[in-house]
């Protein structure tokens, strides 16, 4: 069981925030709940075993806006539960501002019998190093969601 959710048209996404997605070939036995416009999905542990468990995989281009003050490295990262995964941070470093760049992150995510955990993909800080001060917006274009229910 797999569900695919989209967003193609350019959208700035500020810092901790999720990345909205526009459409969808959604789960049909209700496992995922999203509802369009929105950037966050609930994943239900609908199982007979102890934990569902899910694969989450986001592909998209992102970039600094025209009117950023400096070039940075930028980043997006799945987010459970309002936690950023540290492991799914994708980084991109432009070398100008309006310059596109394609990353991709995965996750696998497990949720526990009868719970549901939420899940989004948000704008993150680049680096933990608090000398670099992160952009406030990004721009991000063609995003793509695939949840995947793996058991």
């Amino acid at each position: 069981m797999a569900a695919e959710y989209l967003a193609n048209a350019e959208q700035l996404v500020t810092l901790n925030s999720p990345i909205n997605f526009t459409a969808s070939i959604p789960c049909r036995r209700g496992f995922i709940y999203h509802e369009d416009e929105t950037g966050i999905f609930i994943l239900r542990g609908i199982t007979d075993q102890c934990f569902a468990t899910y694969q989450v995989t986001f592909n998209g281009n992102i970039a600094l806006p025209e009117d950023a003050e400096d070039v940075v490295p930028i980043a997006i990262a799945i987010t459970v539960n309002g936690e950023p995964r540290p492991t799914s941070r994708a980084i991109f470093t432009p070398a100008a501002v309006d310059e596109f760049g394609n990353v991709t992150s995965t996750a696998i995510i497990r949720v526990p019998k009868g719970c549901c955990f939420s899940l989004s993909v948000e704008a993150v800080p680049a680096t933990t190093d608090p000398t670099v001060t992160p952009a406030p917006v990004i721009n991000v274009q063609n995003a793509n969601l695939v949840i995947n229910r793996i058991a």
